[in-house]
């Protein structure tokens, strides 16, 4: 039976989400033990949980304080979290997952059927120090990105473009290496929306701080300083344009 713990300084919310995890009749013991940063990495060490959900603001310190401080890490986690951005995007940088409070049921219970489902691989002690990171506003952000065989920890200024096949996409790396995700375009492009990305064209993501120049030729296309050929739109040509001013 797998053991699941919630974190979260408010007893009611702890009840209610214990409520909510019983009447989806899962094969799972519930614990209500952590109401801050140091009863969360006590119940952790105690307890030695499948699963934690994970509050981020607690009266004495955060949910990260949490991960920072207790020894054993062989667990899964989701946040909770009222809307926060700064800290969503870190999470989401991080490849972890969270639900908004307040907490949605079918959120809940997608969210947890998601995390028992994959209880084997646990989490990369790799993500959680990505994590630290990404939760440091100066701090460069770093993008966790899990194939089957790997985890990797890629620094998003080190990414020169992204390329959508379907359902995977492709990222490009100053390195020359390739890492190909299951995970869609789209969810890159918000994510990574505002740091230097441009949606060139449907299948392409690329990096503004990459570009060499625009070559005219056969319609347009972006030439990337690692001698890729990307093509631009006729939709995105006027957006692009403004964007090379701006450099």
């Amino acid at each position: 039976m797998r053991k699941v713990l919630i974190i979260d300084d408010e007893k009611p919310t702890r009840e209610l989400i214990k409520r909510m995890l019983e009447s989806f009749n899962l094969n799972i013991s519930i614990y209500t033990d952590g109401e801050n940063v140091a009863t969360g990495v006590k119940a952790i060490e105690q307890i030695e949980p499948d699963l934690v959900l994970l509050d981020i603001q607690m009266p004495d310190g955060n949910g990260f304080d949490v991960l920072k401080q207790t020894s054993y890490k062989n667990f899964q986690v989701i946040f909770i979290t009222a809307f926060q951005e700064f800290a969503i995007q870190a999470i989401k940088f991080s490849a972890l997952d969270y639900i908004l409070k307040p907490i949605d049921m079918e959120e809940l219970q997608s969210s947890i059927t998601r995390a028992l489902e994959s209880i084997t691989e646990k989490i990369d002690e790799s993500q959680y120090s990505a994590l630290q990171n990404n939760i440091q506003p100066q701090q460069k952000k770093k993008l966790v990105l899990k194939t089957l065989e790997s985890i990797h920890i890629v620094d998003i200024e080190n990414i020169i473009r992204c390329e959508a096949d379907k359902n995977y996409t492709s990222f490009y790396l100053a390195d020359g290496k390739r890492i190909i995700v299951s995970k869609t375009l789209k969810d890159y492009d918000i994510l990574l929306s505002g740091h230097n990305f441009f949606r060139a064209q449907q299948s392409h993501l690329i990096n503004v701080n990459f570009i060499d120049r625009y070559d005219k030729h056969d319609g347009g296309s972006v030439i990337m300083k690692d001698g890729a050929e990307v093509p631009l739109s006729p939709a995105k040509k006027d957006q692009f344009f403004r964007l090379l001013e701006n450099l």
